[in-house]
This record gives structure tokens, sequence and C-alpha cells, in this order.
């Protein structure tokens, strides 16, 4: 299968490396390929991102010590015996199929199958990389996408990330094609595609299978950061083509059927992960209706999917909600 990418070829701003970038030429090669201003924008939210964390409330989420929400939540398991329970459950990877019935759908592309990886934060845990690796390697598909949140923290070094999916990579079959999401840097891209990862922020990819044609389309973090741009990435796919978009947080899913698209995959909320008996969720974290926050769901013309994630967060624990990578299986319909 070859894969040609639709994008924009804007002019490179002069001195944009020290510009936007100071000193890092890998970020000023991104920045000519999406806009000098989304990637300012994206640093400077990140700089405000780390700043809000010296907030008590905010640090009481994401900052790890004895009084937060992680020692919280793993005293509070231990009292009831189900700790090491949920940490199991954190590990015992699901394999979901979903059949994908696709209006205009060339007919090429019939039984086509995408993997679909979501928030693995692959440096929660040394061991997390090993548990992804022995459920995918024998997998069999045609094309694999992530959704975002490949680390743990929402700010610091990004290193560990890069280095625990650098395990990953060799174990994941042809093209692959990612999203970043609100736990992510953008600094972490040039890094991911050096591993032979198309990142797309607010951008298209055109699959082909020999004269037919699938679009795949990827926006930045609409969740925190709030930096996709639908009328950017429309900008990339042919009026009435099929295509599909990776986000993120399923919270852009009214956009998404507006601009045309026919099937959304998205993680972001992990089904809930710590969910009460029947798998219902506690807390979603997504500004979307609760149907939306895990599986399969549908929106006007729009179908999606909503991973509960391969990895957790802030502790590594599950209740009520397995870890799960899926295989859309694509039907022309």
């Amino acid at each position: 299968m070859n894969s040609s990418v639709v994008l924009p070829s804007p002019a490179p701003t002069p001195g944009l490396e020290h510009a936007a970038t100071g000193i890092d030429p890998a970020l000023a090669a991104l920045a000519a390929r999406i806009g000098a201003a989304h990637l300012e924008q994206r640093l400077a939210r990140e700089r405000e991102n780390e700043r809000r964390l010296q907030r008590v409330f905010d640090r009481f989420f994401y900052v790890d010590g004895p009084l937060s929400a992680h020692a919280m939540i793993r005293t509070s398991l231990r009292l009831v015996g189900l700790h090491g329970r949920a940490r199991r459950n954190a590990r015992a990877l699901v394999v979901r199929t979903h059949e994908v019935p696709l209006p205009g759908l060339p007919p090429a592309f019939d039984g086509h199958t995408i993997l679909h990886i979501s928030d693995p934060h692959l440096d929660l845990n040394p061991d997390i990389p090993a548990v992804l690796i022995e459920c995918v390697r024998s997998l069999d598909y045609d094309l694999c996408v992530l959704t975002g949140d490949y680390r743990t923290q929402i700010y610091g070094p990004w290193e560990p990330t890069l280095e625990a999916m650098a395990r990953v990579r060799p174990h994941l079959k042809g093209e692959i094609y990612a999203v970043l999401g609100n736990h992510d840097s953008i600094r972490m891209v040039p890094g991911l595609e050096a591993l032979d990862m198309r990142v797309l922020l607010n951008e298209a990819v055109e699959i082909r299978r020999g004269n037919a044609a699938l679009h795949l389309g990827g926006i930045d973090d609409a969740h925190f950061y709030r930096l996709h741009d639908f009328p950017r990435l429309q900008r990339t796919i042919p009026p009435d083509a099929p295509a599909i978009l990776l986000s993120h947080t399923p919270e852009a899913y009214a956009e998404a059927e507006a601009a045309g698209f026919r099937l959304m995959l998205a993680g972001h909320t992990h089904g809930g992960q710590i969910c009460l008996p029947g798998g219902i969720p506690v807390i979603t974290d997504a500004d979307c209706p609760r149907r939306y926050a895990r599986g399969s769901w549908r929106y006007g013309r729009l179908i999606g999917y909503t991973s509960a994630g391969s990895g957790s967060s802030i502790v590594d624990v599950r209740l009520n909600c397995p870890p799960e990578v899926t295989l859309h299986r694509l039907h022309a319909v």
C-alpha cells in the first residue's frame, strides 16, 4: 500500500527558527509544515499548562505525592483489598473488533482493517510497553492509528515516552498515523516521526489501493489545547471523498460530522477507567454525551468509536473497564 501526504505548502517564514522555536531546527521544520502560529500557540499553552500545575488543586491530580489523587486512589483500593486486582486488570488487554459499514467506501477497501491504539501512557510503569507489544504483535491489520496520550505526565520530560515508543514501534506493522493528546507535547513530534510514525496536526493523508483512495485526517487536541482546525483540514480533502478522522477526544463529534467525516476514531476518556459494576463510568473527563465516552456510537451521518485505551491514567489500575486495542474492519455499503 502506498500513501501520499496531501498538504498545503506554506513558504518558510524568514527567521522562523529563532522566532518560533528558539534553538530547535526540528521544530522550525515542523512550523514550516503546520504554520508558525499553530506551533507558537501550542508551545505557549504548554508553558501555561506547566505554570498552572503550581496551583494546589491541579497539583493534587497531576503531581504524585503523599497528598495526591494518585496516593488517594492507591490507598482506597488497598483498604478494600482491590489494589492488586485493579493493577492486574490494567494489564489484561482486550482485542475488540468493530465492524464499520462505511457509505462511499471504495470497494477496493472492503475489509480494510485498522488497528486503533489510544492512551497507552507508555511511561507510567516499566512493564507497560511489553504488555502492549505482547497484545499487538500477532494481530493482522492493514493500517495502524494512534489517538494520543503517549506520555503519562502533562508536563516535564518526554524522552522516556519516546524511548518506550521506540520499544513498541518494531512490533507495529506497516504505516502508522497518529495525533497528539492533551498529555503530549508538540516537541515530541520530531522524535515520533523519526520512528516512522506520521503525526497529523490538522492534516490529511491519502491512502491508496490501486486507483482507489481513502482519506485519513487528524486534528490537534480538541480537549485541553483546543487547537483543532477543521477548515484547514477540510482544504486538504476533496469534497465528498470518503474520509476518516483521528481525534484524541470524542468532544469534536459535531464539528467532525459537519465537516463531512463518516468515521471518527477517538480516545481520551479511558472509558472511565475505574467504573461501577456494569462498566458505568464515574468520570469521563469529556464534554460530550456519556454514550460517546466508550465504544461505538453515532451522531447524524457520523459513526464514532471511543477507545477505552490500552493504558491507564494517574495510576496503573482499572476496575470494571478493561483496557483495549481495537480492530476496525471497514465494509463498503
